[in-house]
């Protein structure tokens, strides 16, 4: 079996890479080592170096060669990691195992005025913020398969996977979703009626968004601006055909690991 070891170079350094790189040979396999996502390929499993931002960017490029993947935190919270930095030992003989379970997180796919984006946590909509607008809350529509599904006034909304459920969604008040929820969440951003709720549609439909005229709104995929969304943007959002695979130690541990992550 062959690893494919990827490191971010200034959250993990090069000689872990390498020790990573001996572990894995030491249990029968071969490896290689990758300092660009884009690099990334002809591996049959690949160990991700680096934070949760680390993890995400190579499990979007990733999920599109079907490559499973495993994170070593070596940022802060480590959401998305199975391991913490002084485990990469562990992390190479579970990478090793062929018979580890995985857990398959379901991804968004952004259209923006034709443009496709893949999401692994969230489309987010947020007002734009600048000297020369006044600062106030946006109106924005939301229509589910081409039905008007309601109308929000808040600071914007978040469109979240359950894999992002815990990450921008859970500090705007929203809910915590396990990874195998066949569901997505729609958090808005400081609403201006309490009435305004997280609210969970199932993966199977497609949202699209408005905002009235005159109104601006700005569009982040992952954290990566996407576009400035005004009244004659086309924007949606709905699963992507294409998932995420992330191996684990025990897919029943997601909740055991949330709550020493957040305490």
């Amino acid at each position: 079996m062959k690893i494919g070891i990827f490191f971010h170079p200034t959250k993990a350094d090069e000689s872990i890479a390498r020790a990573l790189s001996d572990e894995v040979v030491r249990l029968g396999g071969s490896a290689e080592i990758f300092s660009e996502t884009d690099e990334v390929c002809g591996v049959d499993r690949l160990i991700v170096l680096g934070g949760d931002g680390t993890v995400l960017h190579a499990a979007k490029h990733a999920s599109r060669l079907n490559i499973p993947l495993v994170g070593v935190n070596f940022g802060r919270l480590g959401f998305l990691t199975e391991f913490e930095r002084g485990e990469y030992e562990e992390a190479a003989r579970l990478a090793m195992d062929e018979n580890c379970p995985a857990v398959e997180r379901t991804m968004l796919e952004v259209n923006f005025d034709g443009t496709k984006t893949v999401c692994l946590n969230e489309l987010s909509l947020l007002r734009a913020i600048s000297p020369e607008r006044a600062n106030r809350v946006e109106n924005i529509s939301v229509s589910l398969d081409g039905s008007l599904a309601g109308n929000f006034t808040a600071d914007g909304l978040i469109v979240a996977t359950p894999t992002g459920s815990t990450a921008y969604s859970l500090s705007a008040g929203g809910s915590i979703l396990t990874p195998d929820c066949a569901v997505f969440l729609l958090t808005p951003v400081c609403a201006f009626s309490l009435k305004s709720r997280p609210i969970v549609f199932p993966d199977t439909g497609e949202l699209s968004f408005g905002v009235h005229a005159g109104d601006t709104l700005m569009a982040y995929g992952d954290g990566v601006f996407l576009g400035t969304v005004s009244d004659t943007t086309s924007l949606s959002v709905k699963k992507s055909e294409l998932s995420a695979r992330f191996l684990t130690r025990d897919k029943h541990q997601f909740f055991l690991r949330l709550t020493q992550k957040i305490n």
